[in-house]
């Protein structure tokens, strides 16, 4: 039978069929495929799973084979690359779970720690070991009205965190910790803009800083720090000008409140008063001139906001006796209640009931003047003999007690025993920076009279820094 085919066609049969043998002994069997599959695609076994899968279809020719071969590396990476970009994809759009849990109250009246420790689901047990624990956590037992407070628990919902919010500012925040709770206060520190107002006298100081743009305590603050100087019931006059740089709060980027006045003018009867805020080195703010003198008295001229009900007069009949009798001091009428500040620093003298003066306070200032506070419903909490109060702290409250007709404060003002008229005595002025200040001083009020001008001269709004900063 060979002989019927021509030496041609028998040496190309004979190449052909060694390439056959060669090409089976060299490719692998589906086996073997499947093996190298399922180990290029490992780091992914839902691919692996499919890879696997595809191997054992039926088997196809040598040809489909071969191109299999070379072709199935590269799709079972590429599933492998899809796969693993689908989970990260999954794991960035899943929402992670947190790792506290929240309630917030409101506190309202009647609330007690107790409650609130109930409603958030906890009992007396917790509620104890939180407020005995360590730094300022007893303060948690302080509550107000309008607060807010919040309970964070963990995953097996136990007690992990607490956070009181007095205010905007001031938060109380307690954490557990392996050796129980911990609390501590924090404060958030505002930004503080300096913004620029100013107005005439048309009317009253009071109408015309609304008009500027200036609230009722900006207001109360600017006739506060002139004063001294200047009566605001019978020395002003239309046509009198006021300037005033004062701060605007804001937090995480919203206003919420004004702060201080920075530099002030008022031009009263055409008369310039310059008023400049000035923290010493340490950490006293006042209210000085350009020179460095105090722009207060050592002492209020009137230590209540209330008007007179019964003045200085050593000639006055006694409303109660009936007779003649010395009235050595200034009556100023006010709801009960009312906060009575100390109208110069010094020392308590005493504190306590005193005769038909009832709930008295004296206070000692420097060797030779005296302030005496009368007729109060109440002493304020820590006033107490020997304690050290500033000008303008509150140590007591209006009311009626003693041989009285009516609420109302007496207060005396006396200069080595002898009673003197408080509205009409010459007051001594407060002390002016001391020289060893004063290159501070002249820096800061420099910079501070800058920011001042340029207010005035542009009228509106500039961002600039604090000089304190």
């Amino acid at each position: 039978m060979l002989k019927t085919f021509s030496k041609t066609h028998i040496t190309l049969a004979a190449a052909a069929t060694a390439v056959i043998t060669s090409a089976a002994l060299m490719g692998p069997s589906s086996d073997v495929e499947a093996k190298r599959m399922s180990y290029a695609i490992d780091l992914d076994k839902e691919s692996a799973t499919s890879a696997t899968l595809i191997s054992a279809q039926p088997e196809a020719s040598d040809a489909d084979a071969t191109s299999a071969d070379s072709d199935a590396p590269a799709k079972a990476s590429g599933k492998a690359d899809n796969n693993e970009l689908k989970q990260t994809a999954k794991a960035d759009t899943a929402p992670a779970k947190p790792e506290i849990d929240w309630q917030t109250f409101t506190i309202r009246s009647g609330d007690t720690l107790s409650s609130l420790f109930k409603k958030a689901g906890f009992n007396d047990g917790i509620m104890l070991s939180v407020i005995h624990g360590e730094g300022e956590a007893e303060k948690l037992q302080r509550l107000y009205a309008g607060e807010t407070i919040r309970f964070g628990t963990d995953a097996d919902e136990n007690l992990v965190a607490l956070e009181l919010k007095r205010s905007l500012l001031e938060s109380l925040k307690i954490s557990k910790t392996d050796d129980g709770f911990t609390g501590e206060k924090v404060i958030r520190e505002p930004e503080a803009r300096p913004v620029f107002a100013s107005g005439t006298i048309d009317g009253s100081l009071y109408l015309s800083a609304r008009e500027a743009g200036l609230n009722d305590r900006l207001t109360m603050e600017l006739s506060g720090i002139f004063g001294w100087d200047i009566d605001f019931v019978y020395d002003v006059r239309k046509g009198d000008r006021f300037e005033v740089v004062y701060e605007e709060l804001y937090l995480d980027g919203k206003h919420f409140d004004t702060g201080r006045i920075l530099s002030a003018r008022f031009t009263n009867r055409g008369d310039d008063h310059v008023a400049l805020l000035y923290t010493d080195s340490k950490g006293e703010s006042d209210y000085y001139t350009p020179e460095g003198d105090s722009m207060r008295k050592a002492f209020l001229r009137v230590p209540i906001n209330a008007r007179v009900s019964s003045p200085f007069n050593l000639q006055r009949r006694h409303p109660v006796l009936d007779v003649v009798r010395p009235h050595e001091g200034t009556d100023y009428a006010a709801p009960p209640g009312t906060p009575i500040k100390a109208s110069g620093t010094g020392r308590v003298k005493f504190a306590g009931w005193k005769g038909g003066y009832g709930r008295t306070v004296v206070l000692q200032h420097g060797d030779n003047i005296t302030t005496l506070y009368a007729h109060m419903r109440g002493i304020a909490k820590g006033i107490k003999n020997g304690q050290r109060v500033k000008q303008g702290d509150t140590i007591g409250y209006l009311g009626s007690s003693g041989m009285v007709t009516g609420p109302h404060l007496h207060y005396e003002f006396r200069i080595n025993g002898s009673p003197r008229n408080s509205r009409t005595v010459d007051l001594p002025d407060a002390s002016p920076i001391p020289a060893s200040e004063m290159a501070r001083f002249k820096q800061v009020t420099q910079q501070r009279l800058s920011q001042f001008d340029a207010f005035v001269n542009t009228g509106q709004q500039l961002a600039m820094a604090s000089p304190d900063e």
